[in-house]
């Protein structure tokens, strides 16, 4: 065990809150909800301000949500084209 290990006991209020935004976001990305994950990196961001983790975090996320949407917008279309499709031929 370390002298300097760090217990919640010993952190600031600022830095609980930022540990706490960082789980948060972190627990987020792990089950893939990038809009929630980075709504909580910017609440850390306001504990610690210009954290280079959290802005390289909040870039991640805004990178995949950008992915995502590309997806849908291929997907969406199709699965309409098949549903129509599918309509007028049992009409």
């Amino acid at each position: 065990m370390s002298d300097h290990e760090t217990t919640e006991e010993n952190l600031s209020h600022e830095e609980i809150k930022y540990k706490y935004f960082i789980q948060r976001g972190l627990d987020f990305t792990k089950i893939e909800l990038f809009r929630s994950a980075r709504e909580h990196y910017k609440q850390a961001l306001i504990y610690k301000p210009g954290d280079p983790f959290t802005s390289e975090r909040i870039a991640a996320c805004n990178a995949q949500i950008q992915k995502d949407k590309i997806k849908v917008l291929i997907i969406v279309p199709f699965v309409l084209a098949i549903i129509a499709a599918i309509i007028v031929l049992k009409v």
